[in-house]
C-alpha cells in the first residue's frame, strides 16, 4: 500500500489555487492578529478600570494567553505536518470568534484569564505559524519567498488597522461593545475563508519513491535539527528579540501617554508599527538578493536598539515620537519572514511545521513574559527608563546573535532533501 508524502514534487505547485490560499491567509492573518492580539493593548486600560484590577493583573492575562499559545505550538506543528491546515484553522477560527464574544462579557479577573488562555490556544491554530506551514507545503523554494512576503505585507497592517479601530469602537461603544464588533468581524471573515480555501497541495510522490516512511523520515529530520547548534543560536536570538517587540507592543501606548501625548495619538503612533513592519519586510526581501538574510536582519535589529535608546530624548514631541517609533517599527515583523526562510533553507520542508513549532514555543514564551516583566518593573519602579534600556539591550543581543557563526554542519537528513 502506498501513501503520499508531504513534499510536493510538481514544480508548478503553487499555481492559481496556491495564490488563492495566499490571499486567504493574508486576510485572515490580518484580522486574526488585529482582533486576538493588537486590540488588547488598546483595551487594557478600560478593562482594568471596569474590572477594578491593576494594569499588572490585566497584562498577566495576555501573558497567560501567549503562554497557552506557546504550549500549543509543538502539537500544532505535528498536526500540520501530518494533516494540513484546513480543519485546524477552521475550528480555530470558530472557537476564537466564540471566545471574543465571551471576552466581552467577563466580570472578574478570573474569567478574563480563562478566556484569554482559550484565545491563546486558538491563536496557535490560526495565525502565522499554521499559515506559514501551509505556504511552505504548497510552494517550491523559488516561489515560497514571494508567497510569504505577500502574507506578511498584508498582515503587517493589522496593528495599523485594528489598534485605531479598537480605540474608536471603545470610545463609542465601550470596551465590551468594541469586542462584540470585533468578534463579528473575525467570524464573518476568517471562518468561511479557512473552510472553503485552505486545502492540502497536490502530491505526486509516493512512499515507495523515498528511502523511509514519511513519519520516520520526519522524526529523523527533527532529531537532527535539535542536535544542530545553529538551531539553538537562532532560538536564543529570536527569544531576545521577541521579548523586546512584545514589550513595546503592549507598553508603547502607555509610554507615549506618560510623555504627555493624547491617547488617540499614542494609539495611532503605535499602529504605525504595522506599516513599518511591512517596510522592514520589503527591505529584507530586496536586500536578500545581494546580502545574506542574517546580515540584513542584524542591521535592522541594531536600528531598533538605537531607536529605543533615543526615546527618552526625542519622544516628548510628536515628531520625535514618530521618528523613534519608525526606527523601532522597521524590525517589528521582520522575524516572521526571516524565520521560515532560515528554517526551510537549513532543514527542508518535510518536517518544517514540527521544527517551526519547537522554535516558536520558547520564542512565544519570551513574548509572553516580556510584557509581564515590564509591567512588574513599571509597578515597582514607576519609570520607563529602565524598561527602555532592557528593550534596547535585547535588540542589541539579537543583532549579535543573528550574525553568530556555528561550526556545525547542516543535518544530514535535511541535506538529503530537495
Amino acid at each position: 500500500m502506498t501513501t503520499t508524502t508531504t513534499a510536493p514534487t510538481d514544480p508548478t505547485v503553487g499555481g492559481r489555487h496556491g495564490w488563492r490560499i495566499v490571499a486567504t491567509l493574508a486576510i485572515t492573518s490580518t484580522v486574526g492578529y488585529g482582533t486576538l492580539y493588537y486590540a488588547y493593548a488598546v483595551l487594557l486600560g478600560p478593562m482594568a478600570a471596569s474590572l477594578d484590577a491593576s494594569t499588572t493583573a490585566i497584562t498577566g492575562a495576555l501573558t497567560a494567553s501567549v503562554l497557552a499559545g506557546a504550549l500549543m505550538a509543538i502539537p500544532v506543528g505535528r498536526w500540520l505536518d501530518r494533516h494540513g491546515g484546513r480543519a485546524l484553522m477552521t475550528v480555530g477560527s470558530l472557537t476564537a470568534t466564540a471566545l471574543l464574544m465571551a471576552w466581552s462579557q467577563v466580570q472578574t479577573i478570573g474569567q478574563l484569564y480563562a478566556v484569554m488562555i482559550g484565545i491563546g490556544i486558538t491563536s496557535a491554530m490560526v495565525l502565522y505559524e499554521p499559515a506559514f506551514a501551509v505556504i511552505v507545503s504548497w510552494f517550491t523554494p523559488d516561489r515560497r519567498a514571494k508567497a510569504l512576503l505577500a502574507i506578511t505585507i498584508v498582515a503587517g497592517f493589522a496593528s495599523t488597522i485594528f489598534m485605531p479601530l479598537a480605540s474608536l469602537l471603545a470610545g463609542h461603544l465601550g470596551w465590551r461593545g468594541a469586542l462584540l464588533v470585533l468578534a463579528v468581524i473575525h467570524g464573518v471573515v476568517t471562518v468561511p475563508l479557512h473552510a472553503l480555501t485552505v486545502r492540502q497541495p497536490p502530491h505526486t510522490t509516493t512512499a515507495s519513491d523515498v528511502p523511509t516512511r514519511p513519519d520516520g523520515r520526519r522524526r529523523a529530520i527533527v532529531k537532527a535539527a535539535m542536535r544542530d547548534a545553529r538551531f539553538w543560536i537562532l532560538a536564543a536570538t529570536f527569544i531576545a528579540h521577541g521579548a523586546a517587540t512584545s514589550t513595546m507592543t503592549v507598553h508603547l501606548v502607555g509610554y507615549l501617554t506618560s510623555r504627555g501625548h493624547a491617547a488617540t495619538f499614542a494609539a495611532t503612533a503605535a499602529g504605525l508599527l504595522g506599516v513599518l513592519s511591512v517596510t522592514g519586510r520589503l527591505v529584507l526581501a530586496g536586500a536578500r538578493r545581494r546580502l545574506p538574510v542574517t546580515t540584513v536582519v542584524a542591521a535592522v535589529f541594531a536600528t531598533q536598539a538605537a531607536a529605543v535608546l533615543a526615546m527618552p530624548l526625542l519622544a516628548g514631541t510628536r515628531t520625535g515620537a514618530v521618528i523613534t517609533v519608525v526606527g523601532f517599527g522597521l524590525g517589528f515583523g521582520i522575524t516572521s519572514l526571516a524565520t521560515p526562510a532560515l528554517l526551510a533553507e537549513r532543514y527542508g520542508t518535510t518536517a518544517y511545521a514540527t521544527i517551526a513549532g519547537r522554535l516558536a514555543a520558547p520564542v512565544t514564551i519570551a513574548r509572553a513574559t516580556g510584557p509581564l516583566a515590564a509591567a512588574v518593573l513599571l509597578h515597582t519602579n514607576g519609570d520607563y527608563q529602565l524598561l527602555l534600556a532592557a528593550v534596547a539591550a535585547c535588540c542589541a543581543l539579537a543583532a549579535i546573535g543573528i550574525t553568530s557563526r556555528s561550526t556545525s554542519e547542516p543535518p544530514a537528513a535535511a541535506q538529503a532533501q530537495t
